[in-house]
């Protein structure tokens, strides 16, 4: 079809358009949250036990993350900081990094995380040292 010119005009979203991705992974989170609150890990058989743990007796960086979330959506800290703290360091992380992208999103600017080597070394390295500490013997306070 000669002569027809396609339309450049763009839609900009508005506030609440832009806020539908956030929103939508809030509402996934909080769904999670919620689920782990009512069905309890403490209690056997409600969750799978972790492999790692089950085949060598080692706990991995993720072991208690679970009653860690439990207690953390019950409002025990202390228990959950116990069960494992670099979950609930994960947790609070999150919620800065949400809290960001949603004013960033309402205000119709993109978040910028800038995931570099040396961030992600450091981040690994942490999580290395984390689950080396909770497995040695004077590590008991990070058992979870």
């Amino acid at each position: 079809m000669r002569g027809v010119n396609a339309d450049t005009r763009r839609v900009t979203p508005t506030a609440a358009g832009r806020l539908a991705v956030p929103a939508s992974i809030l509402a996934a989170v909080v769904a999670a949250f919620a689920y782990v609150g009512v069905v309890d890990p403490n209690e056997p058989g409600h969750y799978p036990v972790c492999p790692l743990l089950r085949v060598t007796g080692l706990y991995c960086p993720g072991c208690g993350g679970l009653r860690s979330a439990h207690a953390f959506v019950h409002g025990d800290l202390a228990t959950a900081l116990h069960d494992n703290a670099m979950a609930v360091v994960a947790y609070l992380g999150f919620a800065v990094v949400w809290t960001l992208w949603a004013v960033r999103a309402a205000r119709g600017r993109p978040l910028r995380v800038e995931l570099t080597p040396a961030r992600l070394w450091t981040l690994g390295a942490v999580l290395l040292a984390f689950t080396v500490v909770r497995n040695l013997p004077f590590g008991g306070l990070l058992h979870p």
